[in-house]
């Protein structure tokens, strides 16, 4: 209860009544020695994906007019296990690949949908926004702690559901006491318009200090947005 789930541009988190998957990992490939006593594997591509369950809702950007349109492009979803800032939360982007209505005996309609990475796998982390975060000027959100700072870079994801007007940046930056900021490179996603949805990735090797939050700056009206982050504390691409 008290989750939000963001899709493609679009807060679903009305039309969402379960969460089936929120994971994957990497392939196992058998190295298995003639010498061996046991199975030898090796880590391989990473994949997973994100499984939900929606009842249908035929409104304007809700979940039957999303997700029945089947884009063939990928899309970006983030789940916030809660309405705050440091919520755990993850990020993942892929194809959804199915749209399948269904129709229970109690006349209940719903779809069981799965958003399949491409590309980045799915990213487990921290929301830097409270849910949907709403703004019509340039703002310091609030920061989270990571308690260290870490030297293997970060992974964000990015849904933007109403833009008004104008062209916001929104970035992320770091700080050693929680009290100076700095942009971290490589941490700036690009242009943002309305429905947007996008992730960056810095240098695998970037130093993130401990503290971290996104930041808006321009000049813009009616800009509506959810960011988690993901500090890698391992080499993990």
């Amino acid at each position: 209860m008290g989750s939000r789930f963001f899709v493609g541009g679009y807060d679903l988190s009305g039309d969402t009544n379960a969460l089936s998957k929120i994971g994957g990992g990497s392939a196992l490939i058998d190295v298995s020695a003639i010498n061996g006593s046991a199975y030898e594997r090796l880590g391989g591509k990473r994949d997973g994906s994100i499984d939900f369950t929606v009842v249908f809702n035929d409104a304007a950007g809700a979940s039957h007019v999303v997700l029945s349109a089947l884009p063939t492009t990928d899309v970006t979803a983030i789940y916030a296990s809660a309405a705050t800032v440091g919520a755990p939360g993850a990020g993942i982007v892929g194809k959804q690949d199915n749209y399948p209505l269904a129709n229970a005996q109690d006349g209940a309609l719903t779809a069981a949908v799965s958003v399949m990475s491409n590309g980045y796998g799915v990213h487990h982390g921290y929301m830097l926004t409270a849910g949907l975060r709403t703004e019509s000027a340039a703002t310091n959100g609030a920061s989270i702690d990571t308690l260290a700072s870490a030297s293997f870079g970060l992974s964000a994801f990015l849904v933007v559901t109403a833009l008004a007007s104008g062209t916001p940046t929104i970035k992320i930056q770091d700080s050693a006491d929680d009290s100076t900021f700095a942009d971290v490179t490589g941490a700036t996603f690009g242009t943002v318009a309305a429905l947007d949805n996008e992730a960056i990735q810095t240098a695998t090797g970037a130093t993130v200090r401990r503290y971290v939050r996104v930041i808006t700056t321009g000049t813009f009206t009616g800009l509506s947005f959810a960011c988690v982050v993901n500090k890698h504390t391992v080499s993990t691409i």
